[in-house]
């Protein structure tokens, strides 16, 4: 549970009252944090890169996850610190914690990149799915940023993964 009593943290006042991030909250929301960052920076490298049919489409497309992946980045490292924990979105911590697999480089068709992405985002919704009942053990008001993600990343991933579908 997290603590509601005077806390000794470093980063909370002495004088606080209120909902302290115990490390095992910390901990998971970190883990969604870094996925996210990931994924915008993933999501920025195809957007620059993608070649074929329906480019222009995809190119704007790749732009709503970007921005969706920032956003949802803001919303848990501020959430962090309101909770008076230590966000970590450092290109060096991202790139050693993200659970996301790394990618290509280079020029991708679009049929590639919309693969690839889909894959991403919903390893990225995976993160958060996997963190949801710890988190919401502690916390049920940071759980519901994680259903925010969770729902959007699917969201995203579905209409991505539309491109290459056919009926």
């Amino acid at each position: 549970m997290t603590t509601t009593e005077n806390h000794t943290a470093t980063s909370a006042p002495t004088t606080f009252r209120g909902t302290v991030a115990t490390p095992e909250l910390e901990k998971n929301l970190q883990k969604v944090l870094v996925d996210l960052v990931a994924l915008h920076i993933e999501g920025k490298q195809f957007h620059w890169n993608v070649l074929g049919a329906n480019f222009r489409d995809l190119h704007l497309q790749l732009d709503e996850i970007v921005h969706a992946a920032r956003e949802h980045s803001d919303t848990i490292a501020e959430r962090m610190r309101a909770l008076y924990a230590v966000p970590d979105g450092s290109v060096r911590t991202v790139a050693a914690t993200t659970t996301l697999p790394q990618q290509p480089t280079g020029e991708l068709s679009t049929t590639e990149a919309v693969n690839a992405m889909t894959d991403l985002l919903h390893r990225a919704a995976g993160t958060a799915r996997a963190v949801h009942d710890a988190v919401d053990a502690e916390d049920p008001s940071t759980a519901d940023l994680l259903h925010a993600v969770i729902v959007d990343l699917e969201k995203q991933a579905w209409m991505l993964s539309a491109e290459n579908r056919r009926a």
